[in-house]
């Protein structure tokens, strides 16, 4: 596995981390963004072993989708937790009344947990 897909995968078990203890914390709004990053970073350590990267977040998973769920390298249900990670995310992040929930954080959480999990074995399984 080369450098920068070790890296980003680190950089999201740090983000993991962060979020469990944010969540811990009641900190909920926090926890979920961290726990966004954790998919995002996941996601870009595969994308890593593919040599792509794009600067939006958008374009990051829609890539995603396009060359990993649809061709059913992850299962379809990554997409739903995606998609709402970064929808809840951006909730969270810039509307200002949004109220988060410690179910929402929790929920958030162990998807990102479940996800980053999935890449893992997948990254182990290609080499």
């Amino acid at each position: 596995m080369d450098d920068l897909v070790k890296h980003r995968l680190i950089t999201a078990a740090d983000k993991l981390k962060s979020s469990k203890i944010l969540l811990d914390e009641g900190q909920y709004k926090d926890s979920i963004g961290r726990s966004y990053y954790a998919i995002f970073s996941a996601v870009r350590a595969v994308l890593a072993v593919e040599e792509k990267d794009f600067s939006k977040h958008s374009a990051v998973i829609a890539y995603f989708q396009k060359e990993f769920i649809k061709t059913e390298k992850f299962p379809v249900k990554y997409s739903k937790y995606i998609q709402q990670a970064f929808q809840i995310r951006n909730s969270c992040d810039y509307d200002d009344f949004y109220i988060a929930s410690k179910e929402d954080a929790e929920e958030q959480y162990h998807r990102a947990e479940e996800l980053f999990k999935e890449i893992q074995n997948y990254l182990k399984n290609r080499q």
